[in-house]
């Protein structure tokens, strides 16, 4: 049985984001700087924060966090942070803003270069509690980075790495669901799925960890119920609370390691170009790995398909193909963009990725050539 934590403090529900002051109050941040990106910032929700924060706190800002963060952006933060004299971080948004802080926190109180704290190098044991506060502050219901230990980064050389140890939690996690009111569609629909990717893979794990599969099976009971109505109709209350609250239980369930689906959508996520959603490639990968796995996780499907609301012995992938579509999801890889060229590159790069050592059914760089050209189309 792995060690089970869950220690961060979380404020979840509507107006959370008004216990701000307080929470940095509660972990000793008195000059933040705030990370977050463009699209944030450009439509209001970084404002609605910032008005949560006393006028005499002196506050810099970190706006220039990309879709897929980067060795670059962090350093770029840091920089931001050491001028700023700041003592800790609030990180604003998407999955994105929240990782990169996370790699901030590690720098700002750790000796460089990042790579040495990846998990794969054994980073994880390298990573103090002098590591920097962060207060996380989702505006998406995806990655549940709020409350995970993991960040994922692009290295400057283009490998895309976990960065994972408890000490990576943010001391604290506010979860208000109005700030997901102005997502559009599409992001819903992506970062949705993120969630469930996270639940199912969490879920059909091997370690062991009956809290978290448990938390993993709520969660994706949730997402299920949920997913269709927030993209329906963003200002849906309840349906967008649920979906902040799976995507924070799918985090929750990390413990437990994740599977083949993140194996390639990390370093699929590391490209330069096409830059490529994360959710959006987990649902995409996702029907490719279930049929993969089916002959090593028992009565799981079956148990899934409680969760998901459908019969025993509906056809998962098939299922998974078919709710993407009714999303407006793409369909496979190549329509998302990725050139057939890199097919055997990322290949390699999954099989290397930490995400695979806890994959129900063993996988190597041929079986990961074989999973991604299906997913390709």
């Amino acid at each position: 049985m792995p060690t089970i934590t869950y220690l961060t403090t979380i404020q979840f529900d509507f107006g959370a984001v008004k216990m701000l002051a307080d929470e940095a109050k509660a972990v000793g941040i008195t000059r933040p700087l705030l990370v977050t990106d463009k699209g944030v910032r450009d439509c209001g929700v970084l404002d609605r924060v910032l008005e949560q924060l006393p006028d005499a706190m002196r506050v810099s800002i970190f706006d220039g966090t990309p879709e897929n963060p980067t060795e670059n952006a962090v350093l770029d933060a840091l920089s931001r942070y050491r001028e700023g004299e700041c003592d800790g971080m609030i990180a604003v948004g998407g999955g994105s803003p929240m990782d990169l802080a996370k790699g901030v926190a590690i720098l700002a109180a750790h000796e460089p270069p990042l790579e040495q704290y990846a998990a794969i190098f054994g980073g994880a044991a390298k990573i103090t509690n002098k590591i920097a506060p962060v207060i996380a502050v989702p505006t998406t219901a995806g990655t549940g980075s709020e409350v995970g230990r993991g960040a994922i980064l692009t290295l400057n050389d283009g490998r895309k790495l976990g960065f994972s140890s408890p000490n990576n939690i943010p001391k604290r996690a506010i979860c208000d669901p109005e700030l997901t009111f102005g997502l559009p569609k599409r992001l819903t629909a992506a970062t949705g799925m993120d969630a469930v990717s996270h639940c199912v893979e969490t879920f059909i794990s091997p370690v062991i960890n009956p809290p978290a599969e448990g938390i993993a099976f709520e969660g994706l009971r949730r997402a299920m119920g949920h997913i269709e109505r927030a993209v329906a109709d963003g200002s849906d209350r309840e349906a967008r609370w649920e979906m902040m609250m799976a995507a924070m239980m799918g985090a929750m369930s990390f413990q437990k390691g994740l599977g083949a689906v993140h194996a390639i959508s990390h370093p699929l996520g590391g490209m330069q170009e096409p830059r490529l959603h994360h959710g959006t490639l987990n649902a995409v990968v996702m029907p490719a790995v279930l049929r993969y796995n089916a002959s090593h996780v028992g009565d799981k499907y079956d148990r899934l398909c409680d969760a998901m609301g459908l019969d025993r012995g509906t056809n998962l992938p098939a299922f998974i193909e078919g709710f993407n579509a009714k999303l407006k999801l793409p369909s496979n890889l190549r329509e998302m963009g990725v050139p057939e060229a890199v097919v055997p590159v990322m290949a390699a790069a999954a099989e290397l990725d930490h995400c695979n050592a806890t994959n129900p059914r063993p996988a190597t760089k041929d079986d990961y050539l074989v999973l991604i050209n299906e997913a390709m189309g």
